[in-house]
């Protein structure tokens, strides 16, 4: 008699965040990032996290898991900050958005919703520019909500890592359509 093939459990909790590098034109772009037990390739679109001044996606970290329970979520150290490389001197919000957009033609992302973190939203504005037809809701945080490339935001604060996220987690997921 055949043996029935072995089942696996449902994968149940928070997806692990694990962290990666991506060629760009600066050389290696380093992502923190969040992948649901699917695979993220079938769900919502992925979400991009543009970090603010520091430059470092591990702003985004204690919300990755939370987030990337229905979606994927990529949270880069842009050019020159974090593990990144860096990008010439002088290279402003134009030039890094070039390199995010490196990655997600390398990832084949066809369509991202964004969130963008202070000085992050002028980087999100370029991207929005560059690739119009790749973004689809924008998300700030630390800045004033106005329009991005000539679309509407929403607005969310977050909180500082130590706070509690869940809340922001909700109210995100809201913006985003999630709900």
């Amino acid at each position: 008699m055949p043996k029935k093939p072995a089942t696996r459990p449902a994968v149940v909790g928070l997806p692990r965040v694990r962290r990666s590098y991506f060629e760009c034109r600066y050389g290696q772009l380093h992502v923190h990032h969040a992948l649901p037990a699917s695979g993220g390739f079938d769900e919502a679109p992925p979400l991009l996290c543009i970090p603010g001044a520091a430059g470092s996606g591990r702003f985004f970290l204690p919300r990755l898991a939370a987030l990337g329970t229905d979606r994927s979520v990529f949270a880069p150290d842009l050019p020159g900050s974090g593990e990144s490389d860096p990008p010439p001197a002088g290279a402003g919000p134009p030039e890094l958005a070039a390199a995010l957009d490196d990655f997600l033609q390398s990832m084949r992302l066809r369509r991202v919703d964004l969130l963008a973190h202070a000085e992050g939203v002028a980087v999100a504005a370029a991207l929005v520019a560059m690739r119009p037809e790749a973004i689809g809701r924008v998300v700030v945080s630390g800045a004033e909500p106005g329009g991005v490339g000539g679309r509407p935001v929403a607005r969310i604060d977050l909180a500082p890592a130590e706070g509690p996220v869940e809340a922001q987690v909700a109210e995100l997921k809201g913006f985003l359509g999630l709900t």
